[in-house]
């Protein structure tokens, strides 16, 4: 998928390039690693971008070539580009330090205006003029979404990269938010290439074929795809919804291909099972509140004898939260009666070790097994859901149940066994969830957890603490 991309742009921005190739010279010789000779003729095309010598359309070409160039690097090349575009076109901090401690010994007001706008000109980066250069261009936003999906995985390596990756995170807020965004619901008869991508993008439950495909958009399901009209193509968000009665607790029953086609007009629910990020570049970027809700109202209109809206979802950080407290034979996460259980149940002096030495075996298939582990296994998980938090001591650590609880969800129940896949059983022991979007409730729930951090959950999940 990210090959055909590649190609498209290319293509796309092959016009722009020739329309001023005069102004920009021969093709670049830069080679694919960029080795040390090829460095200083990619700061100078860096620097014409930033620079704009000439028209539009000569401004235009440079951006072309430069993405061109990037686009013909391979991953070392890409990572020496990041790099030069991070360190080499920053902010002017000798001038921003100065500018600084200019305007905290100003007392003037009109004098300390003057400052303030000056310190904000020297606060934009000469890369992120160089970046947002890319939205003049044909299908620059989607380059842009790339290259920050590139760009993610090594700032972990290297500090230095993240403001450059705040810079691109900063563009694409400023364009991405739900409002701008335009809801489609997506049928066996939509375009191929999107539901090729519909395939491709889907993060939660695997698309194992064309039939499983077909099964998740017949008359008894929906498919809805948010775009922007900047990717007009380009889904960004994938939502899948089936049309059941009563509130589904298992996604492999949800999802069987074999079983029965279900009579829409005699659903009550509609249940939300997959909700996908197809550009991993705009992970971590809000688009907003209330996604959901524009789904719900969409189905409400359609189908209004539809009461319940609700999710299916996984718990995806639970056991990489509880592994390493088993690790550690942390037994005080358990009651006594439970710990004692465990003991017995594995035959290890520690219960906290032993039980997760069971959760490396297929033990969900002895039934006995199973329902040993039950009681302290729903408790953990609702433990997990309500108060683990994340680096601000404040958000929920799991990052599905944060989604849904910012969107105004209510935690309504923990499913036993919900999936058994082996990705299921190794994320959450097999557990998922149901979270309950009530539009009267929404945005009470949204406001409670935004200003106060509440998770508003059901009786049926608190009482597992208790």
């Amino acid at each position: 998928m990210r090959r055909k991309t590649v190609v498209s742009l290319l293509r796309t921005w092959q016009e722009v390039r020739g329309t001023a190739l005069h102004a920009i010279g021969m093709d670049s010789p830069i080679r694919p690693s960029l080795p040390k000779p090829d460095v200083k003729p990619l700061q100078e095309q860096m620097q014409s971008c930033f620079e704009s010598p000439g028209g539009e359309i000569t401004a235009r070409a440079h951006t072309a070539e430069l993405g061109r160039i990037y686009l013909s690097l391979n991953e070392e090349g890409r990572e020496k580009f990041l790099r030069l575009l991070a360190e080499d076109f920053d902010v002017d901090h000798l001038k921003l330090r100065a500018l600084a401690e200019k305007y905290v010994k100003t007392a003037d007001a009109k004098d300390r205006l003057k400052l303030e706008i000056d310190l904000r000109q020297a606060l934009v980066s000469p890369r992120s003029v160089i970046l947002r250069q890319f939205t003049a261009l044909p299908d620059g936003f989607k380059f842009l979404i790339n290259l920050r999906a590139d760009l993610m995985p090594l700032i972990g390596k290297d500090s230095k990269l993240a403001g450059l990756e705040f810079d691109l995170k900063t563009i694409l807020s400023s364009w991405f938010d739900v409002g701008l965004l335009d809801l489609v619901e997506l049928t066996w008869n939509s375009p191929a290439a999107v539901l090729e991508k519909l395939i491709e993008y889907e993060a939660v439950h695997r698309v194992s074929s064309w039939d499983d495909l077909k099964n998740r958009l017949d008359a008894d399901r929906r498919v809805f795809a948010f775009f922007h009209n900047k990717m007009q193509i380009e889904p960004l968000i994938f939502v899948h919804v089936a049309l059941v009665e009563g509130m589904s607790d298992n996604v492999q029953a949800l999802l069987d291909e074999t079983s029965p086609l279900s009579d829409a007009a005699k659903a009550d629910t509609a249940i939300f099972y997959s909700i996908s990020n197809a550009q991993k570049g705009l992970a971590g970027i809000s688009f907003g509140n209330f996604l959901i809700k524009r789904v719900v109202s969409k189905l409400t209109e359609e189908m209004p004898h539809i009461k319940t809206f609700a999710t299916l979802s996984p718990i995806p950080g639970m056991r990489g939260w509880l592994d390493p407290l088993l690790a550690k034979g942390d037994e005080s996460i358990f009651a006594a009666k439970e710990a004692t259980s465990l003991r017995k149940l594995s035959a290890d002096k520690n219960a906290a070790v032993g039980l997760l030495a069971l959760l490396e075996t297929p033990w969900h298939k002895d039934a006995k097994t199973a329902e040993a582990l039950k009681p302290t296994l729903m408790r953990l998980a609702a433990k997990y859901l309500l108060e683990a938090k994340g680096k601000d001591g404040i958000k929920p650590l799991d990052p599905v149940s944060n989604f849904h609880l910012f969107n105004g969800a209510r935690l309504e129940r923990l499913n036993w066994l919900g999936d058994t896949s082996a990705k299921g059983m190794k994320q959450a022991a097999g557990m998922m969830v149901n979270y309950h979007y009530k539009l009267s409730h929404i945005d009470e729930n949204h406001e409670e957890f935004v200003t106060h951090g509440k998770i508003v959950a059901a009786r049926q999940v608190r009482s597992y603490l208790d």
